[in-house]
C-alpha cells in the first residue's frame, strides 16, 4: 500500500472539517437509484466515510466498501456496522469476476480497473461511476491531471456495458462548490 497515500488521506479524515459532518449518498447515485437492486452484492471503490455504501445497505444489498485510509475504514464501520469495510490499496486489489451486482466509484480514477470492473460485474450488473473532469484544474492546477478524466472519455470508456445515464459538466459539489464532472451508470448485459 502506498504508504504516503494512505498518510495523505488519514491526515484528511482526521483533521479536515470537511470530513467531521455526516453526508449523504452522492447526487448522482440517488438520481439512478431506480436502477439499483434490491439485493446481491456491492463494491464501493475508494468508499471514504462509506456514505454510499449506507444507501445500498438501506435498499437491502450487502456492501464491500475499501479505501486505502485506515481512519475511513474505521469510521465507516463504526457509522454503519453491516458495512463490510476494507483498507486496501486498490492498485493491489482483487476483483473475482462476475462477482458483484453493483460497483460504485466516486471521484477515483484509476484507469486499470475499469476492465476489471465489467469482469466482475455478474450479468445484468450496474457501474456507477463518477469523477473529476480536466476542466478542474482551472481552479485546481495542483491537481495532477492524470487524475483527470479528458471531456467525453467516460463516455466511450465502456463498449461492453450498455449506457443508462450519461452526463458531463459542472455541478455543484460538496459544500457548495461548483465541480466538473462526468457521470456514467451503465448495465452489463
Amino acid at each position: 500500500m502506498p504508504i504516503e497515500d494512505a498518510q495523505r488521506w488519514d491526515q484528511r479524515y482526521s483533521s479536515d472539517k470537511r470530513f467531521e459532518e455526516k453526508g449523504g449518498p452522492h447526487p448522482f447515485l440517488v438520481e439512478n437509484a431506480y436502477y439499483l437492486p434490491t439485493r446481491g452484492l456491492g463494491l464501493d471503490v475508494a468508499m471514504g466515510l462509506g456514505n454510499d455504501s449506507a444507501f445500498l445497505i438501506q435498499r437491502g444489498l450487502r456492501m464491500i466498501g475499501v479505501d486505502i485510509s485506515g481512519v475511513a475504514v474505521r469510521r465507516a464501520k463504526a457509522a454503519h456496522p453491516e458495512l463490510m469495510a476494507v483498507q486496501a490499496d486498490l492498485t493491489r486489489f482483487y476483483l473475482p469476476p462476475e462477482r458483484f451486482d453493483v460497483i460504485l466509484n466516486f471521484f477515483y480514477l484509476q484507469r486499470d480497473l475499469w476492465p476489471r470492473y465489467v469482469r466482475s460485474l455478474r450479468p445484468g450488473g450496474l457501474l456507477i461511476l463518477e469523477t473529476l473532469l480536466v476542466d478542474i484544474r482551472e481552479m485546481r492546477p495542483d491537481i495532477d491531471p492524470q487524475y483527470l478524466l479528458q471531456p467525453g472519455e467516460l463516455a466511450g470508456a465502456f463498449p461492453d456495458l450498455e449506457t443508462l445515464t450519461y452526463k458531463e459538466g459542472w455541478s455543484e459539489g460538496a459544500h457548495g462548490h461548483p465541480r466538473p464532472v462526468a457521470s456514467l451508470c451503465a448495465r452489463k448485459p
